[in-house]
């Protein structure tokens, strides 16, 4: 379990307003506009698919005011204790929790719900397909259940470009396509990419080019595309 700590900065962390919906709009304004405590929810769907960034954005809405969440992942360790001074209790990749962490996540559930704590959880399965103990997978299956989807191309191409139009950044259509054929399809992880290579180009003095990306990588001792 990890208390998420504050962000240092606006853009530190995902938040509901920097979250691109696509087909997923429904969880969106489903937990931007959750009045905790209220009903359990779950989100499914594939990596890439927007889980985290929702997760994470609701942690950080709850620390803005001043509440403290708990975050638990399926390879923590147990026990895992719900205390008192908790707002909301988030746990993901439920469908690789093992034996004893089904249990300690049934009992975390079940005490959530007693006191009155917002219960949040995310997974790639819907409950029902989960390799979990009955009880707990009937508990995933209470509440709010949402299926999100990966952005498509042409969503991912035009968040990318939004993004680097506010930073007065010209991507050229070569650099789009290289990027979206080297690194994973994960809106995040694209955006983590475009900090690295502002950051490069500013220190090389140079604008955005394929050959500036390809000697980015080099010098991260990163492989080419294809390679």
């Amino acid at each position: 379990m990890k208390q998420i700590p504050l962000a240092i900065g606006p853009e530190s962390r995902p938040s509901f307003d920097n979250f691109v919906p696509g087909a997923n709009a429904a969880a969106l304004q489903h937990l931007a506009a959750l009045a905790m405590p209220t009903a359990p929810v779950y989100l499914w769907g594939p990596a890439a698919s927007g889980k985290t960034h929702l997760l994470q954005a609701l942690v950080a809405r709850c620390q803005a005011a001043g509440q403290t969440a708990a975050w638990f992942d399926a390879a923590d360790p147990e026990p895992w204790v719900l205390q008192p001074h908790w707002a909301l209790v988030v746990v993901d990749r439920c469908e690789l929790l093992s034996p004893v962490a089904q249990h300690a996540a049934f009992a975390l559930f079940e005490a959530a719900l007693a006191q009155g704590v917002q219960w949040l959880a995310a997974g790639r399965l819907p409950p029902v397909d989960m390799p979990l103990r009955d009880d707990l997978r009937t508990r995933l299956g209470w509440g709010h259940i949402f299926a999100l989807e990966p952005l498509a191309d042409s969503e991912t191409r035009a968040a990318l470009r939004r993004e680097a139009d506010h930073r007065g950044i010209f991507l050229p259509d070569d650099v789009m396509d290289y990027l979206l054929v080297r690194f994973p399809r994960d809106l995040g992880h694209l955006m983590q990419v475009l900090d690295r290579l502002d950051e490069f180009g500013l220190a090389k003095g140079r604008r955005i080019t394929l050959p500036l990306v390809r000697q980015m990588l080099a010098e991260e001792g990163l492989p080419e595309a294809g390679a």
